[in-house]
């Protein structure tokens, strides 16, 4: 009977430790993510961070390594979507790192997002989604790219070798 009591409190001790705890309920948000990963101090959703940053930040339409890509609010994504640019392929496609895309806390290192906006401005994207194992199917509405520091580039640099992102997920 002794022993009965002191597991059941001890599970309900642990019980009460994992309640109270905000970091057992919560997943890494992209925006944490983002800003801890570029250095860019934007605070509140991601699709905030594009009017935040006027007149703090550079923005412009190509992306450059270390910017982070701003998603616009859509219903399947209400509060945006940023990510941190790792590595540019070229013109039309980029390496991203974040958090929270392609399943709850998930961070992703080297996920491949495209642009498939009609004027090459990365106004509308498709991204790596780990589950499929392939780009996303659904076009992501975009604002553009914060820079942190100096100003932003008109030209992408060539990339000599890329990695798949087959680790992506």
């Amino acid at each position: 009977m002794k022993k009965v009591s002191l597991v059941a409190a001890a599970l309900v001790s642990l019980a009460a430790q994992a309640l109270a705890s905000p970091a057992s309920a919560q997943h890494l948000q992209c925006v944490p993510y983002a800003r801890a990963q570029s250095g860019i101090s934007i605070h509140g959703n991601a699709a905030t961070w594009w009017a935040q940053a006027e007149g703090t930040y550079n923005r412009g339409h190509v992306p450059q390594t270390g910017s982070v890509l701003v998603f616009k609010s859509t219903a399947a994504m209400p509060y945006g979507h940023v990510a941190m640019i790792r590595e540019i392929v070229d013109s039309r496609h980029v390496l991203l790192d974040h958090a929270n895309w392609s399943g709850p806390g998930l961070i992703e290192r080297r996920a491949l997002a495209e642009d498939i906006s009609e004027a090459g401005d990365w106004s509308r994207v498709r991204v790596w989604y780990g589950p499929s194992r392939a780009l996303g199917s659904r076009e992501n509405p975009t604002f553009g790219f914060i820079y942190n520091g100096g100003a932003p580039i008109t030209q992408f640099a060539k990339v000599e070798s890329v990695d798949t992102p087959e680790s992506a997920g």
